[in-house]
């Protein structure tokens, strides 16, 4: 049901049970429940394995971390000393060790002085709440030539492999062949072990292993700012929503059963969404499409989001959430068997625009960030009410 997303789809998801006399009655509005305010353009929030606290991203190098409702005054980490905030630059990304509680690493992508994006490894110190700024360890770095499409997206995959999110690079000429250019590491998305105490290795089962002229580093490629990509906990299947240049977004995703985007070629620079990047006709063959795009008359910059996968929004479980940085609005989708089946458009979750990330807890619950320091939490809108007596303005 593309463009339009009806009110139907909201029967439809308020439906799921319709026929079943038992169980709690599924979700069928929602609202935003403000849980900080104060922050520094929040770019990101995740949270370790079994943590209640809530770990969010600034911009400008900071960690700040969010326990029992309130924003601590001493950040977990600072890295403002190394982070380059220029143009779309800043710490971009934050990942949690498979079994942090156990080994207390986690890894940070950033862009630094050079423009570079870089991502390092680094520890928790003795106190739980501060990490250890002296335990860096620098894991991968990609040279960049411009201050723009950095993505710096990084996640644990169920197969506990890092994946990192390479933009283009931004290299001058809107329709320059990055994306389909295999021998550099832009225009990707990545896949390597972290396992070790330094650098990375390359995972045997990665798709271009052995392949003369391509980066082994290689997951899937032809992306151009795959901004925030995600697991579904459940399933395993990957979401990207990757940002287009001057006409189409578009969200692609890869099933775990399929392989995941193992060795697919989502088209960038040669095909936007599911059209042609240069307008007229282009040659598509061995491009994987998108699920669904949407024009620059609706939005301007796909956020992408995650799968709910909690327990407060009944009903919605398998849900994929997004929303459009321009736009401010907030939709969804299901998947079946590749396709989406279900649309909606949440109007009380529009943000007016200015939407940097979602988030996710550690029990599946979803957030929204905006870039006037705000983080809110996806809620029933019969919890909305709530909302001044949860939320904290960053020190």
């Amino acid at each position: 049901m593309r463009p339009a997303l009806l009110a139907q789809s909201l029967m439809l998801l308020g439906c799921l049970a319709c026929g079943d006399d038992e169980g709690p009655t599924p979700v069928t509005e929602l609202a935003l429940e403000e849980v900080a305010t104060g922050l520094a353009f929040p770019l990101f929030l995740t949270a370790p394995t079994g943590d209640a606290r809530l770990f969010v991203v600034e911009r400008g190098g900071l960690i700040r971390v969010l326990r029992d409702g309130e924003v601590l005054d001493t950040p977990f980490l600072d890295l403002s000393a190394l982070v380059s905030s220029t143009g779309e630059q800043g710490l971009l990304g934050l990942a949690f060790a498979p079994q942090y509680a156990a080994v207390g690493r986690f890894l940070v992508s950033y862009t630094d002085a050079d423009g570079d994006l870089v991502v390092a490894s680094y520890r928790v110190s003795p106190d739980p709440d501060v990490a250890d700024a002296s335990s860096a360890v620098e894991r991968l770095r990609i040279p960049h030539a411009e201050p723009t499409h950095y993505s710096g997206m990084i996640a644990f995959g169920p197969d506990s492999y890092l994946y990192v999110g390479a933009g283009d690079g931004g290299t001058p000429g809107a329709f320059a062949p990055t994306g389909q250019d295999r021998s550099d590491l832009l225009g990707s998305i990545l896949r390597i072990d972290v396992s070790g105490d330094a650098g990375y290795a390359v995972p045997s089962s990665n798709p271009f292993v052995g392949t003369a002229g391509v980066r082994p580093e290689i997951w899937s490629y032809g992306v151009r700012n795959p901004w925030r990509f995600s697991f579904d906990r459940a399933t395993g299947d990957l979401y990207i929503g990757d940002v287009g240049e001057d006409q189409r977004e578009e969200l692609d995703v890869a099933a775990a059963s399929d392989g995941g985007a193992r060795g697919l070629n989502f088209g960038w620079a040669v095909a936007e969404g599911l059209t042609c990047a240069e307008g007229g006709t282009c040659d598509r063959t061995g491009f994987t499409d998108p699920v669904l795009d949407y024009s620059h008359d609706e939005g301007c910059s796909i956020t992408g989001g995650y799968v709910y996968r909690g327990a407060a929004l009944t009903g919605l479980q398998g849900t994929y959430f997004f929303g459009d940085f321009c736009g401010g609005w907030v939709r969804s989708v299901r998947m079946a068997n590749g396709q989406v089946t279900e649309e909606a458009s949440w109007s009380a979750l529009d943000t007016g625009g200015r939407i940097t990330s979602f988030g996710e807890d550690a029990a599946g619950e979803l957030y929204v960030l905006t870039s006037d320091g705000t983080v809110s939490r996806i809620v029933a809108a019969t919890s909305a009410a709530r909302a001044s007596r949860t939320s904290r303005s960053a020190p």
